[in-house]
C-alpha cells in the first residue's frame, strides 16, 4: 500500500498470517491490530507513521479512534481474557505521538524488530500484560518517559508478571528520560543493547506486590553516558548519571556488561545501583558479576540496601564502590 491509502483499513481485511507491506511515505494515522499472526511491515526508516492531521470521522477509520484518543501510533491489543498471538511489527519509523509510538497489551509472542520510535510524548515502545514478546534491533530516541517500556499492568497493583521468555536484543536507546524500564516483570532477557544519553539508563523495578520482580538476566549491555537532568516526579527523585539500577527485585544476574562515565548527584547516580526501594523492599539475591565498571561517579558500584550480604558483588572490573569493598 501506499500514501494516501489507509493503513488502517489494509489491516481490518487482514486474514490471520497475512502481510501488510506499508511503501516508503507519510502516513497521517493510529494502526489498531487485533489479527493473529498479521505482520505489519514497512520500508526501513522511510515508512513513517504520524499523529493524524485531523480527527477521523468516517467509518473506515473508526477502529483506529481508540488506539488514537489514546495518543498512540501503533496498537496491539488482545482480548481481556485471551492474548493476541504472533504479531509482527517491523521496519517502520513511529513518531510525534502524544503517548507511545507502538503500544501493547495482552499478547503473546509478539515481535517488534528494526522500529523507529521517536519524539514521542511517554514511551517510544511499550507493552504491557503480555508474555513471550521479541524487541530487537529497534531506536528509541527523544521520547517523554522511558524509549523501551515492559510492565505488568500499570493501572493495577498486582503481582510481577512472568514472561516465559521475553527477550529485549540489540536495541538503540538515546536521549530519552530513561532508556529502559523493566517494571514488575519476571523471566526476561536484556541483552546486547546500545543505551546512552539518556538521564537514566536501565531501570529494573519491583515493588511490595507478590510474586515479586527478578530472574532477569541483564547482560553485554553498552551503558554509556547517561548524563541527562531530568527532574523529579511523583514517583522518583531527579535523575542523572543513572547507569543500571535495580531495586525491588530478586534473583537477577547483571553480567558482562559495559558501565562508563555516568555522574550526577542524584540518589541513584552511579554506574550499577542497588537503590533502596521507596517501598521499603528489599533487593534480594541478584549477582553482579563480570562487568566492566569506568569512570562512573559517585562511584561505579552502589549498594543502597541495608543487609549487604543479600546481595553477591563478584568479579566486576572498577575502581570505587559505595560502600567500599564492592569492586
Amino acid at each position: 500500500m501506499a500514501p494516501g491509502e489507509s493503513i488502517q483499513k489494509a489491516v481490518n481485511a487482514a486474514l490471520p498470517g497475512d502481510t501488510v507491506l506499508v511503501l516508503p511515505g507519510v502516513y497521517h494515522e493510529s494502526v489498531t491490530v487485533k489479527t493473529p499472526g498479521l505482520t505489519l511491515r514497512g520500508a526501513g526508516q522511510d515508512t513513517v507513521i504520524q499523529p493524524a492531521q485531523q480527527k477521523a470521522t468516517s467509518k473506515a477509520k473508526k477502529a483506529t479512534i481508540n488506539c488514537a484518543e489514546a495518543g498512540n501510533g501503533i496498537c496491539v491489543i488482545g482480548e481481556k481474557d485471551k492474548a493476541l498471538p504472533d504479531v509482527t511489527i517491523a521496519d517502520l519509523k513511529v513518531t510525534k505521538f502524544p503517548k507511545v509510538g507502538v503500544f501493547s497489551l495482552g499478547t503473546d509472542r509478539l515481535t517488534v524488530k528494526r522500529v523507529i520510535a521517536d519524539d514521542n510524548g511517554q514511551w517510544g515502545i511499550a507493552q504491557e500484560h503480555s508474555t513471550r514478546g521479541v524487541f530487537r534491533q529497534n531506536t528509541a530516541r527523544g521520547n517523554g518517559d522511558a524509549g523501551l517500556f515492559l510492565a505488568n499492568n500499570v493501572k493495577a497493583e498486582v503481582g510481577a508478571t512472568d514472561t516465559k521468555g521475553a527477550v529485549i536484543d540489540r536495541n538503540v536507546l538515546e536521549d530519552n528520560r530513561i532508556g529502559l524500564t523493566v517494571r514488575r516483570l519476571r523471566n526476561l532477557i536484556v541483552q546486547r543493547n546500545h543505551v546512552a544519553g539518556n538521564c537514566a539508563g536501565m531501570f529494573v523495578v519491583g515493588d511490595e506486590n507478590k510474586p515479586k520482580a527478578g530472574a532477569i538476566t541483564v547482560s553485554r549491555n553498552h551503558v554509556v553516558r547517561n548524563n541527562k537532568y531530568c527532574a523529579k516526579t511523583e514517583r522518583l527523585p531527579f535523575l542523572q548519571g543513572s547507569g543500571i539500577v535495580l531495586t525491588g527485585a530478586e534473583n537477577t544476574l547483571v553480567t558482562r556488561n559495559v558501565v562508563t562515565g555516568h555522574s550526577g548527584e542524584s540518589p541513584l547516580s552511579g554506574g550499577i545501583v542497588l537503590f533502596k526501594s521507596m517501598v521499603g523492599v528489599t533487593s534480594e539475591r541478584n549477582l553482579i558479576t563480570g562487568n566492566y565498571l569506568l569512570s562512573n561517579t559517585p562511584a561505579d558500584l552502589v549498594n543502597q540496601e541495608a543487609t549487604a550480604s543479600a546481595n553477591t558483588f563478584d568479579s566486576n572490573s572498577c575502581g570505587a564502590s559505595k560502600p567500599a569493598g564492592l569492586c
